[in-house]
């Protein structure tokens, strides 16, 4: 069984440092990252750096849609990156494009009294500085091994998969006080069914279909802003 990673709290984040001051909680969000917060897959832009984007692209593809595990994916890709310097990240970091829509969403949600989260099977690495700049709350993710200044090709401890994701949605609303029925869990992939059948309203972003299949909402248009109305109307119950 997968060990449960802590779920840090994004040290830029409003009331990282003072949250006994900062008003309850009204709702809670929690995204994944690659191809939903952000346009990009993350570990295709590492790949590129080793020649193996098509490769990774390809396997990525199928965890996504549920033809291959979530674990066992991630560790072939991971795979193909070792031996790459780990200053390749700060590039892969300068190229990150949130999508449309993303940022204000946040806004929103932080002038609304909405936790946010970033919980990814991607990495630490790579989206912790945007998240800390976007304002986000907590972000879980994996990490790279590194020695000597390389990637070794191996994930650092446990792995964020489908399940780590689901628990990270019930284990936030219940550090905050927020009721399972005030959260929304947004995504795109396979990985992200559990997470977004434990929400109050769980939502896939141009999803694949075995997402699609279990979420109450599907959203196909290019702006994660279209979130912002179904957590309005979580909002509008108080």
């Amino acid at each position: 069984m997968n060990q449960s990673p802590e779920i840090p709290t994004t040290p830029s984040a409003p009331g990282a440092h003072a949250t006994a001051h900062r008003a309850p909680a009204r709702a809670l969000l929690v995204s994944d990252v690659d191809s939903t917060f952000l346009t990009q897959e993350v570990i295709e832009l590492v790949a590129e750096h080793a020649g193996a984007r098509e490769q990774v692209a390809e396997v990525t593809t199928r965890a996504m849609r549920g033809e291959m595990d979530f674990t066992q994916s991630l560790h072939a890709r991971v795979a193909t990156l070792a031996g790459l310097p780990v200053s390749v990240l700060a590039e892969v970091r300068a190229a990150l494009v949130p999508t449309p829509g993303a940022l204000e969403l946040v806004e929103r949600c932080r002038a609304a009294g909405v936790v946010t989260a970033l919980v990814s099977g991607g990495f630490h690495e790579a989206i912790d500085e945007l998240a800390a700049s976007a304002g986000i709350d907590h972000v879980l993710a994996n990490r790279f091994e590194v020695r000597e200044d390389r990637l070794t090709g191996r994930v650092s401890g446990p792995i964020v998969d489908a399940q780590t994701k689901r628990r990270t949605l019930e284990e936030l609303a219940a550090r905050h006080g927020v009721p399972i029925e005030r959260t929304v869990a947004v995504g795109d992939g396979a990985n992200d069914a559990p997470m977004v059948r434990a929400a109050g309203i769980g939502i896939a972003f141009r999803g694949k279909p075995a997402l699609v299949d279990v979420s109450d909402v599907h959203l196909e248009g290019e702006s994660l802003l279209d979130v912002w109305p179904h957590l309005e109307r979580i909002l509008e119950r108080d």
